[in-house]
């Protein structure tokens, strides 16, 4: 009797939990006490005010560094961009600045690479190195902003920008020989401060890059035309994303790619994309082990993905690890959206990805699957470091169109455990499960199976 009685105890205490309750979802009050947005001085610094013209043509530039410096001056406010389509090249944002955009207001920002230098300290793909300036750009600030219901239109068309991604291979005006060398660069170790990168390199700056900075937002604002990722917040604490609207198709146009970042929460945005509609990151390879930087505590709610690799993707740039992210009551469709959870790694990169957490997802239609773990990514099971996923549980998702659940791919040398999906409901299975040296189970779920 006390056999059968410890063996009940032992699966119950063993057994995965129903998850639409957990307690992991209690840790999600404290983490949200601690996002709270930037407020400024009530100070307005107009554009106009400081000789730009709403004209599209006209330089406006010369004038948003005046308007910044005056407000950076008299101790922070904000910066407004008027009615009107605005000319311009890189904006920096200091500390305590608002950029404010009104309704009808439009940056559109140069395409001309020249005005992007002098290079930054930046991450191209999860390595430093000195490069291009995203268009929006603060390093190591304090309460910085972007909000409004305006515009930001990089202009990246297949006539500038995208046309260096090099979608051909290793043709002239392309980034391939640029990336491979900065990947050598990384990998035996290069000093930063040699990695020196901009004309002739083709490696795309970001849109939106907040880098080392403290209590940022990025509010209401619509992003058009973006060269490659759109939001990138770099080891930054205290983030608010939210009601941002981002549409745009074009090479490594991820929507939002929080990397090393602790305190963020994404809310409320709609993502169409053609890549991940949102990929955590946390440095590449020797980049990552060496700053060793987990991205942690992240929360994403009510958010609308469409056209993408992934609704929530962790990686593939991941090797400073990553944990607690916690995704609920999002809508994701598309027939070109891969899955709605995607883990990505490989032996090169390692990096643990712990407590996953997504709840409450209505999932439309997918392409490929529902969760996606694919630790053989690009360079696969050559390299030393051993890639992770642990606790990732999915709870509530219901699913009108699947080819198939899972494809989850690991190898020997990887750990792919604790992976679970419960009460969930999937319809309209194409295509057998595929899961490969890993854990993952699925409990009290529904699957309408046409195969």
């Amino acid at each position: 009797m006390k056999k059968i009685l410890f063996g009940l105890l032992t699966a119950l205490l063993c057994a995965p939990r129903l998850h639409a309750d957990a307690p992991e979802w209690s840790q999600v009050p404290a983490i949200l006490d601690r996002i709270v947005a930037p407020t400024f001085p009530p100070r307005e610094f107009v554009i106009t005010d400081y000789g730009a013209h709403g004209d599209g043509t006209n330089d406006a530039s010369p004038a948003i560094t005046r308007a910044l410096a005056a407000c950076a001056s008299a101790g922070g406010g904000r910066v407004t961009i008027p009615a009107g389509v605005f000319l311009t090249g890189p904006i920096h944002l200091p500390s305590n600045v608002e950029l404010h955009l009104e309704t009808n207001a439009t940056l559109l920002f140069e395409t001309n690479p020249e005005a992007y230098l002098p290079a930054v300290f930046t991450r191209f793909e999860g390595i430093e190195c000195y490069n291009y300036s995203p268009l929006i750009y603060a390093f190591q600030q304090t309460n910085v902003a972007v909000t409004g219901s305006g515009t930001l239109d990089g202009q990246a068309t297949d006539a500038t920008w995208l046309a260096w991604k090099g979608r051909k291979g290793n043709v002239p005006g392309t980034q391939t020989a640029a990336r491979k060398r900065l990947d050598v660069m990384n990998n035996t170790e290069v000093p930063v401060d040699q990695r020196r990168f901009g004309t002739g390199d083709f490696l795309r700056p970001n849109f939106i890059q907040f880098n080392q900075c403290v209590n940022v937002l990025i509010q209401g604002v619509r992003i058009r035309r973006s060269p490659m990722w759109e939001i990138h917040p770099l080891l930054c604490t205290n983030v608010t994303v939210r009601g941002v609207d981002i549409l745009s198709h074009g090479a490594n146009n991820d929507g939002c790619d929080p990397e090393s970042c602790r305190d963020v929460l994404i809310e409320d945005c709609i993502f169409d994309t053609g890549d991940d509609c949102i990929a955590i990151k946390s440095g590449r390879n020797n980049d990552g082990h060496r700053v060793n930087v987990p991205s942690a505590n992240l929360i994403v709610r009510h958010c609308t993905m469409r056209d993408g690799h992934a609704g929530t993707a962790i990686g593939s740039e991941v090797s400073g690890g990553c944990n607690h992210v916690f995704v609920e009551d999002c809508e994701m469709s598309s027939p070109n959206l891969v899955c709605a959870l995607r883990l990505k790694s490989n032996a090169m990169r390692g990096g643990t990805e712990s407590d996953i957490f997504m709840r409450n997802v209505h999932v439309g239609q997918v392409a490929d699957s529902v969760l996606q773990i694919n630790f053989l990514y690009e360079e696969g099971s050559k390299g030393a470091w051993q890639p992770v996923a642990r606790n990732v549980v999915m709870d509530h998702i219901t699913v009108d169109r699947t080819p198939r659940v899972l494809n989850v791919t690991g190898f020997p040398a990887a750990s792919i455990t604790g992976v679970s999906i419960h009460d969930s409901t999937f319809k309209q299975i194409r295509k057998p499960d595929v899961v490969i040296d890993a854990d993952v189970q699925l409990i009290n779920c529904t699957l309408d199976k046409q195969y």
